[in-house]
């Protein structure tokens, strides 16, 4: 720290007002029931008229909407379903090219839809449990791909 920083907190005039950090630009993907039109005109108004809202779309086959602008994700769950009275969640599929054992279990969600998987790194959800080095050898022994295999089989 220099002495002019040093001489500049001493003479500051700000008296305790903070500076605001400026949000960034999000984009906010959220899993809410719709099922007609009237729940998606709902769905639609309760963030439309939030703070920072720059566009709301909705897909409903997919029980899908995506707010994008300078939002907290967490303020906009809680305002979407304090205004609607629906269970709101932060999208928790991901594509299931995205995940390495996409039928595992914990991962694998029949209602997901199509071409997604739930995300893996969410708590709830168990983790696929790691085969130990004992188990890999002897997948591996009697593996097609592995040229020195066993040719009993």
């Amino acid at each position: 720290m220099g002495v002019l920083d040093h001489v500049s907190e001493m003479f500051d005039c700000s008296h305790g007002h903070k500076i605001k950090k400026r949000r960034q630009l999000q984009t906010v993907e959220i899993k809410v029931k719709m099922d007609c039109e009237g729940c998606e005109r709902k769905v639609r108004r309760s963030v439309e008229g939030m703070k920072g809202v720059s566009s709301v779309s909705l897909e409903p086959k997919a029980h899908k909407v995506t707010v994008v602008g300078y939002v907290d994700p967490n303020k906009v769950v809680a305002r979407m379903a304090h205004r609607t009275g629906k269970k709101v969640e932060i999208w928790p599929y991901v594509p299931y090219d995205v995940v390495a054992h996409p039928y595992a279990s914990g991962v694998y969600d029949k209602k997901a839809p199509s071409g997604y998987v739930r995300r893996a790194d969410d708590p709830g959800v168990s983790q696929l449990a790691r085969a130990s080095s004992t188990e890999v050898r002897y997948t591996t022994a009697f593996s097609d791909e592995n040229p020195a295999a066993c040719v009993v089989m």
